[in-house]
């Protein structure tokens, strides 16, 4: 790798031409300027100028070497300036979730992209794991989690308590629901839905439910987007976070039941310790607590 200072020494005296001049522009004398000259021309191994009295002309190697220079300054003032505007609608934000948190999620960030033209949002719907990963590694800015990370380089704020919800379709409601009912209906699995169906099903059903394994499964779908349009259709039940149900397309034809027993999951917006201080990050997170809030006081 290049040396900067000997680097940053020779792109000043290619630009200046002269050693005196290059040696007051840095603050150096002038034998510190050949000195730095000899070392880089040492680290490439070729020579970088040719000089004829008190002048000089750059090799082929110096004029290469001089462009990269330039570049390099270029880069730097580049970053320096993207560092010192720190504009809440400028740069990128990569978040991460579940998938039935970033179904409901996308519709608002692209709301805010329509205001905020240099602004870049990832969204990633990943297990988990994954997320608390991504954001200990660099790879996220913000996640949503189910439950609090214990890593010392995350912070976390709890944004709300969440509902599981039982979904079944809308003809099946107001009239009481018993397993007997959901089981000849048939479940709508999905890869969280055994997990889920344990936690729901498990309180409300403690007499008579044998545990997800025993469900009768109707149909199995892995895109978030997909679950309840068997719901909806009539052909099955599924159970899903609320924030799921809500961004359901026909949304209309499904219905949440109203089980005596509710079971909530804590939702943990998560990033790491010092991000929020950015522009951008922190924008985003108000973002993401406004319309937390606002689906949290909606109707069940």
């Amino acid at each position: 790798m290049l040396n900067a200072t000997w680097l940053n020494t020779f792109t000043t005296l290619c630009e200046t031409g002269h050693f005196t001049r290059s040696a007051d522009v840095l603050g150096m004398t002038q034998p510190g300027v050949s000195q730095h000259l000899r070392k880089l021309e040492a680290q490439v191994g070729k020579p970088l100028i040719v000089q004829d009295g008190k002048s000089f002309t750059p090799t082929p190697a110096g004029e290469a070497l001089f462009k990269v220079g330039l570049a390099r300054r270029r880069q730097e003032r580049e970053l320096r300036e993207l560092m010192q505007r720190d504009d809440p609608g400028v740069g990128e934000v990569r978040i991460g979730c579940s998938g039935s948190f970033a179904m409901w999620l996308y519709p608002h960030l692209l709301e805010r992209l329509r205001t905020a033209p240099d602004l870049a949002l990832h969204l990633k719907a990943a297990p988990q794991g994954d997320v608390t990963r991504g954001l200990v590694h660099g790879e996220l800015d913000l996640g949503i989690l189910a439950t609090r990370p214990q890593q010392p380089k995350l912070e976390a704020r709890m944004i709300m308590r969440e509902e599981l919800c039982l979904v079944v379709p809308k003809s099946m409601t107001p009239r009481p629901v018993e397993l007997a009912d959901l089981n000849k209906l048939g479940f709508v699995a999905h890869p969280d839905g055994y997990e889920y169906a344990d936690e729901l099903l498990g309180r409300n059903f403690a007499k008579e439910y044998q545990g997800s394994e025993h469900l009768r499964t109707r149909t199995s779908v892995n895109q978030i987007g997909q679950i309840l349009t068997p719901v909806a259709e009539g052909i099955g039940y599924a159970i899903l976070p609320r924030s799921g149900v809500d961004a359901f397309a026909r949304r209309g034809e499904v219905s949440i039941l109203n089980l005596p027993i509710k079971h909530h999951h804590d939702l943990w917006l998560t990033f790491r310790r010092g991000r929020s201080k950015f522009a951008r990050i922190a924008s985003m997170i108000s973002l993401i607590e406004k319309e937390v809030s606002a689906l949290h006081q909606m109707p069940e």
